[in-house]
């Protein structure tokens, strides 16, 4: 029974996302309203049919993928009917066309995952991490309510009415739906929630939460801050630049010493968020400076960043979904040689690492060129400001860049090259279709969004509320803008690698003997995650702040032992929220003492409340 749900759930978003790419490419916009008493309405438009292509193109495999991942029994069933309603939610939000069906999706969107968490683990980490994801996602998600709620009131939602530019109302809107929204999709310092919640979870509960949840909160983004409020003024716009900058950074900065595969890959997710929000924050600054065109080129390469994510990540997590189930951990340093025990999931795993470290020909290098582009023209659009601004982001976006590829040689080499470091790994046997399937399936659309996304990217552009038809004015006919690869150097590329492998034929190289300094080879010296990152560790350690614990244990004055541990803490969560949450919890102890349980103290506090009224009232203090 789990199977086939999930089965006839992924032939179903398969459907949908077919039908949004064709709403897409048509450029139409579908609506659909009917009323119950509550009148809810949904409609269909350029940048919601985006975005249920999206939830297709990455949902539909994905859940082919947990029709095998999944174990059958309860557990398994409750898992497959809270997906389907999980996607259900996620394309509600997507769809909605009143503020109440909004937010409603957006709640329960937000709530599913966490019963996905329980209902697969009961441990007590599994039960602190779901609470922390949803405190922390409803305490913020109240500027998301507060800024839907205003803007319906205003007449914004849905672009119907023009909000004075620098109102107190339109920064009001634009700031609380940054706080909100942003939490939602990962945003640094926002982000406390989302590297504890995705490694926790099943593996294709992480793909769609990675992959599509928080790419809806950039949906709302990108609705409010673009769509609804129009011109916003330019500090704004610098504000979400430099929001961007540091998840970017911030983000790949955290992966890359982190041990476990799935935390280092939800860290990866918010430093993608950061590039897409850079493409964002180009937007809105280009148009405060009147540069149209470029504005609406910048919120086209922060769509395609969003859709290529969300494959190239999803990807990513059911790769290590399934490493973990064959080699039975995802710890770095327990795994290794699994591209030649698992060479059709490692393969594809092997292109996603490719993709999100940024490199040609495939998507993750297209829309983060595309992102380069766009921020080079902000120097251009204004003063000296402006030019800080934009050399502060494509420094930022640089080193991202850089990083990543740094990130993802340390997680190839140490998970599917090399030998095995454990008896588990050497054990692992290859996935069973289904999952194989799906990872082959999202790796071939890393390849086709890399080698020709100008099929998408000049029907991205036109999505710009200002001006639909910009597309032709900057001339986007890709193959390329500014040297984007095209499909004849993509194909030139895979003859050539193709040829190197018939030359190479069946020839297996020969083991060559490891260089330990005159010592036998032995596994315990063997590179380790955090030796590979330890260089860097050093020359940020005054950022970093790393902690170390080292043991020494002698007898007779002669040393028998030495142990050595150590952690990068996280600085934001450990010196912000965490004494946050610990005021918190000290006022509600002191506030729970005023709960006695007795009614006369009740009566007490009610007429002392109207004394106190009624002596406000009679001072003139109220009137």
């Amino acid at each position: 029974m789990t199977t086939t749900l999930l089965r006839v759930q992924a032939a179903g978003l398969a459907v949908l996302g077919v039908v949004g790419f064709l709403a897409l490419a048509g450029g139409d916009t579908y609506g659909a309203s009917f009323s119950n008493g509550l009148e809810p309405r949904f409609g269909i438009d350029g940048l919601t049919a985006f975005f249920l292509a999206m939830l297709g193109l990455v949902g539909a495999p994905t859940l082919a993928f947990a029709s095998r991942y999944l174990e059958p029994g309860p557990r398994g069933r409750a898992i497959a009917v809270l997906i389907g309603l999980f996607v259900l939610m996620l394309a509600d939000v997507l769809c909605a066309r009143d503020p109440l069906t909004f937010l409603a999706g957006w709640e329960l969107m937000t709530l599913i995952p966490a019963a996905m968490i329980l209902v697969s683990r009961s441990d007590r980490d599994a039960r602190r991490t779901v609470f922390v994801y949803v405190a922390v996602t409803h305490l913020a998600g109240a500027g998301t309510w507060v800024a839907v709620l205003l803007a319906a009131h205003a007449g914004a939602f849905g672009g119907g009415t023009v909000i004075a530019r620098g109102s107190g109302l339109q920064i009001a809107i634009a700031l609380t739906a940054l706080v909100g929204m942003g939490t939602k999709a990962g945003v640094m310092p926002l982000h406390s929630w989302l590297p504890r919640a995705h490694p926790i979870a099943p593996a294709p509960v992480s793909a769609l939460m990675s992959g599509v949840m928080i790419k809806v909160a950039v949906y709302g983004l990108i609705r409010v801050l673009v769509e609804w409020l129009g011109v916003l003024p330019l500090w704004i716009g610098v504000i979400v630049i430099c929001l961007g900058a540091l998840s970017a950074v911030g983000g790949v900065v955290y992966a890359l010493f982190q041990h476990d595969l799935k935390r280092l890959l939800a860290f990866h997710s918010i430093e993608n968020i950061g590039i897409i929000v850079l493409g964002i924050g180009a937007c809105l600054l280009l148009r405060a400076r009147g540069s149209d065109t470029w504005a609406a080129f910048a919120l086209a390469a922060a769509l395609l960043h969003t859709l290529n994510h969300a494959v190239f990540k999803s990807l990513l997590f059911l790769g290590a979904g399934s490493f973990e189930r064959s080699a039975g951990s995802l710890e770095i340093d327990r795994l290794g040689g699994l591209l030649r025990r698992m060479p059709w999931t490692g393969g594809a795993f092997l292109v996603g690492a490719l993709a999100i470290a940024g490199l040609p020909p495939l998507n993750g290098f297209a829309s983060e060129w595309l992102t380069l582009q766009a921020l080079i023209h902000v120097p251009a659009a204004g003063g000296i400001g402006d030019g800080l601004v934009g050399a502060v982001a494509l420094a930022a976006l640089a080193a991202t860049a850089a990083l990543a590829v740094l990130c993802f040689v340390k997680v190839v080499g140490l998970v599917l090259l090399g030998p095995p470091r454990t008896a588990a790994a050497a054990a692992a046997t290859e996935a069973p279709v289904a999952m194989r399937s799906a990872v082959l399936l999202l790796a071939g659309a890393c390849v086709v969004l890399g080698i020709a996304p100008g099929l998408l990217f000049g029907r991205l552009v036109g999505l710009a509320p200002w001006h639909a038809a910009v597309a032709t004015n900057v001339g986007l006919h890709l193959p390329g803008t500014g040297g984007l690869p095209t499909a004849g150097f993509a194909v030139a590329l895979l003859g050539l690698t193709a040829a190197l492998v018939a030359l190479r034929g069946h020839r297996v190289a020969a083991p060559a003997p490891t260089w330990t300094s005159g010592q036998l080879v032995e596994a315990q010296l063997r590179l380790t995650s955090a030796g590979f990152t330890k260089p860097l560790r050093l020359v940020l350690e005054t950022v970093l702040r790393p902690q170390r614990e080292i043991a020494v244990r002698t007898e007779h004055g002669v040393v028998q032992e030495v142990s050595y541990s150590g952690r990068i803490p996280q600085l934001l969560e450990e010196r912000v929220f965490a004494p946050a949450v610990q005021f918190a919890l000290a006022g509600a102890r002191h506030a729970r003492r005023l709960q006695t349980g007795r009614l006369g103290t009740y009566v007490a506090y009610l007429i002392a409340l109207v004394l106190v009224l009624l002596t406000a009232a009679k001072t003139g203090l109220i009137g």
